[in-house]
């Protein structure tokens, strides 16, 4: 047998040994009070040590792990047809993603191919901060033989990174919860699910969730619908409209439960190009009514009638319920040939969002230049005119920004999906949007997928792209190495941040912006120099505080 101590951004790709953790300040892995800590141990079985490990845990770290298993998942379409160059993989097959929790002491394996335990170390209370040493033991399950056995050495700063001081929001889907489980929609297990989900969620550091104040009309295609997932109640009594917000309470009750500080309405209008309404059900004195949807068009009178009551009674709800921020979206992604029908169905709410904070994706200049979005969230691969005309816009990845930017794809090395947490400090981006928190559909949602066996929404998205959390038996959230990877990033941002509140954003951004050659668009590959660049802040931050202690 073999065996490698590595850390948290490496992927044991199977036919290679990983590249061993360095030891960075004296440490496998260092961090903060409430910051995830985690490395990996990689392991090639022989045919003669069976596919059976007993995993032991020992130190002053082992209360304070939780250990799953490094899984592997199907991609069928891994890269796009001309990758850059630094794809870890460009053909279809089964690659590592997926972590699953060990409950037990023992743990199934395949022989003949590097596989990975995944360990994770956080420490909440202060009396656990100081040097800890984890040491991973393998043995045969009969304990007579022993396999390998690693030391890992960590270190929990006696400090708190503060909050994420951005808007970070990973769209969450809550008609897959319902159909993957099979629940009806809005039952209590769903809340039961939604709950937990969300709980993963703000795992990842997302602090800003969709919330379907109707049926949100995304990734669906034209005169398809999705489950119904509509929180408000409305009902028509023939001459005003009526409004039952007792579901969105108990949304909003769950959010703040967990420590979200916004929320999201859902899209007024349809996307790619905002030329319909989204999918409404009104109740009547004849039952309930698909009312509005692809059918309605988004300038309808009707549809205006309609907004004209719910817009000021959902927001005046909101302020009387809801202390946190409240975002609204017009259209998600439209392009510069939709500009005309954007803006018209912009009109249909303007006067109603006055003074309501109003962000769309979308990537053409013009919509900014024109004023015709305030907040535009603009695609990584795009935002160059945005900064050459001195903004600081939001920005946001998916299946497209494929080639040199930040992403998430699972063909891609993990570095490449931590590193936009510095590329969001370095550029003052005020938030950041990735559409699949857990779209579990094919593209168009017209058939619901397995994520465990079709990680590409039946094949148009790469691998990953479409959620970063996977339905665990009995409703438990199972993580993504690209979960784990993401909320590292977003905790590098919260370290720069507490930097420049001890120093200087100049002083914090010279600790990371690679001799000035950091942009969205280009970035070093070197895992071991990202390491130490977290490293060197952190120090900087202990430096200023034991000073100030003085």
């Amino acid at each position: 047998m073999q065996s490698v101590l590595t850390d948290s951004l490496e992927k044991v790709l199977g036919d290679a040994a990983p590249r061993p953790a360095d030891l960075i300040g004296g440490a496998h892995a260092s961090g903060f009070l409430g910051e995830m800590l985690s490395v990996q141990v990689a392991l090639l079985l022989d045919e003669a040590d069976g596919s059976t490990v007993d995993v032991q845990l020992s130190g002053s770290a082992a209360g304070l792990v939780q250990l799953s298993a490094v899984r592997r998942v199907p991609v069928s379409t891994p890269a796009p047809e001309e990758p850059d160059e630094h794809y870890l993989v460009t053909e279809p097959g089964d690659y590592p993603d997926l972590l699953e929790p060990l409950t037990g002491d023992t743990v199934q394996l395949t022989p003949g191919r590097w596989e990975a335990l995944w360990v994770d170390v956080v420490a909440e209370a202060e009396a656990d901060a100081g040097e800890h040493e984890l040491t991973i033991t393998l043995r045969s399950p009969d304990g007579e033989h022993l396999l390998a056995e690693h030391t890992a050495h960590l270190q929990i700063h006696p400090h708190r990174l503060p909050p994420l001081s951005v808007t970070n929001t990973h769209w969450f889907h809550a008609d897959s919860l319902s159909t993957y489980y099979g629940v009806e929609v809005f039952s209590e297990r769903h809340w039961e699910l939604i709950e937990a989900f969300l709980a993963s969620a703000r795992e990842m550091d997302v602090n800003s969730v969709l919330t379907p104040t109707w049926t949100p009309p995304l990734d669906t295609a034209e005169g398809h619908t999705r489950p119904v997932v509509q929180l408000v109640g409305i009902e028509d009594t023939g001459g005003e409209h009526r409004f039952d917000f007792s579901r969105l309470d108990r949304w909003l009750e769950i959010c703040r439960r967990l420590g979200f500080t916004g929320i999201e309405i859902a899209h007024l209008f349809t996307q790619w190009g905002a030329r319909s309404t989204p999918a409404i059900q009104v109740r009547t004195a004849d039952g309930l009514e698909d009312r509005f949807g692809w059918h309605v068009a988004a300038t309808s009178p009707d549809y205006r009638r309609l907004l004209e009551a719910l817009i000021p009674a959902l927001r005046s709800h909101l302020d009387a319920a809801w202390d946190g921020d409240v975002l609204w979206h017009v259209s998600d992604e439209p392009s510069q040939e939709h500009l005309e029908a954007y803006t018209a169905a912009k009109a249909q709410v303007s006067d109603l969002l006055e003074g309501a904070h109003v962000v769309d994706a979308l990537s053409s200049f013009t919509y900014a230049e024109q004023g015709v979005v305030a907040t535009p969230i603009v695609a990584t691969d795009h935002v160059g005119p945005f900064l050459e005309a001195g903004r600081t816009p939001w920005v946001y990845y998916c299946v497209s920004q494929n080639r040199d930017v930040a992403n998430r794809f699972i063909a891609l090395p993990s570095v490449r999906n931590r590193v936009l947490g510095r590329q969001l400090f370095a550029f003052d981006a005020p938030g950041f949007l990735h559409w699949g928190y857990n779209f579990w559909w094919t593209q168009f949602s017209l058939a619901p997928v397995d994520p465990f066996t079709d990680t590409c929404a039946g094949g148009p998205f790469f691998g990953g792209d479409a959620f970063a959390v996977y339905p665990g038996p009995d409703g438990t959230p199972w993580l993504s190495i690209r979960h784990r990877v993401f909320a590292q990033a977003m905790a590098d941002h919260r370290a720069l941040t507490l930097l420049a509140e001890l120093t200087d954003r100049p002083s914090a951004k010279a600790l990371i912006d690679e001799g000035g050659t950091l942009t969205y668009s280009s970035f070093s590959y070197d895992t071991g120099a990202h390491l130490r660049a977290r490293r060197a802040v952190d120090e900087r931050i202990l430096g200023v505080l034991s000073s100030a202690r003085r």
